[in-house]
């Protein structure tokens, strides 16, 4: 089916793993390339494998395909090909999270995985007309000492590398297990983001904010439960980067008729929708766009201030050359004919 013009509206996405980018025809592309047989007979039997009932059973699959991506050249495909896709539904700048740990402990080094990303998101203007930007994420579900290695083991890739964020399971490991690495790399410069009140309660967004001292709540998806919290973010112009397709698919939520993101706009938060694992979750960051107006009844003003929201959130903030860019897009964003487009 093809892409509804209001869905490719000029946006930033604020919220991705590349790892969740790896489409079956990849996987089995790097499996065949590599020598590793995959335990799914063709790409149709590991489509219906994308089912899941919890984050758990995401995780589970999200980690075991991981398998395939051995080489720089495996890890410039996939962000390759993220990158083109994403230009075709109107991504103009990506922050783009990866799992350094996940891949080290199969023996891949973090400077094969930032070489291989960084050879793709160097030439992603030229060839995509998408800027980008690299967040090293931990796992929250590993220790903190682990963490702390990790961060030291990123040292000499820093200038590719913008910030630090915190994902995978996350009921369980509170974010301040994590307070010393983040102040490590707050020390080095990096900025903050932090997966935050998706499975947990609004505890954990407040140990995001309190503890880590993140800029970004990545998710922040049960925020409206503590009025306090909603104050706070609004207080604070803290930004959420939402994620309703994966809300849906991992059960957070039962249908995306329920999602509270018009809630949350009415009550004043900074929203950004984003597709998280979008080859996993069923949607790239413009048909999350077509699905939250098509569900949620967005009118087209709700779209372009979502749209807007995403680049304000975004780290273009570093230079001159930076907020330049971010305002040509918010301009890009202004000029869209979404009021010229049906459907």
């Amino acid at each position: 089916m093809s892409l509804a013009p209001l869905a490719r509206i000029p946006k930033a996405e604020l919220h991705l793993h590349i790892e969740g980018t790896l489409e079956p025809e990849l996987a089995f592309a790097l499996a065949d390339r590599n020598g590793i047989t995959l335990p799914y007979a063709d790409t149709e039997a590991l489509r219906k494998a994308y089912l899941f009932s919890d984050l758990q059973s995401f995780l589970d699959l999200y980690y075991g395909l991981m398998a395939v991506l051995i080489t720089e050249d495996d890890f410039e495909a996939l962000a390759d090909a993220y990158l083109a896709r994403a230009a075709e539904q109107g991504v103009r700048h990506a922050e783009i999270f990866f799992d350094p740990q996940a891949h080290m402990a199969r023996g891949v080094a973090i400077g094969t995985v930032v070489e291989g990303l960084s050879r793709a998101l160097a030439r992603s203007e030229e060839r995509h007309g998408v800027s980008t930007k690299l967040i090293m994420c931990f796992l929250r579900d590993q220790s903190a000492e682990s963490a702390m290695e990790t961060l030291e083991a990123a040292k000499p890739y820093l200038d590719r590398i913008v910030g630090v964020g915190l994902d995978s399971a996350e009921v369980g490991n509170p974010a301040s297990k994590f307070r010393e690495v983040y102040e490590a790399a707050g020390e080095l410069g990096l900025r903050k983001v932090a997966h935050a009140g998706e499975e947990g309660d609004p505890s954990y967004v407040w140990e995001a904010l309190d503890l880590l001292g993140v800029e970004r709540v990545d998710h922040g998806l049960r925020s409206l439960e503590d009025p306090e919290l909603v104050a706070r973010l609004v207080r604070d112009r803290i930004p959420l980067t939402l994620c309703p397709l994966s809300n849906v698919r991992l059960r957070a939520i039962d249908v995306l008729e329920e999602h509270p993101l018009v809630a949350m706009m009415d009550a004043g938060l900074l929203c950004t929708v984003n597709s998280d694992d979008p080859a996993y979750f069923g949607g790239y960051a413009g048909d999350t766009f077509h699905a939250v107006h098509e569900a949620l009844a967005l009118d087209h003003e709700r779209l372009r201030e979502l749209a807007r929201n995403s680049f304000v959130a975004s780290f273009l903030d570093g230079s001159e050359e930076e907020e330049a860019l971010r305002a040509r897009y918010l301009a890009e964003v202004e000029a869209y004919p979404l009021d010229d487009i049906s459907g």
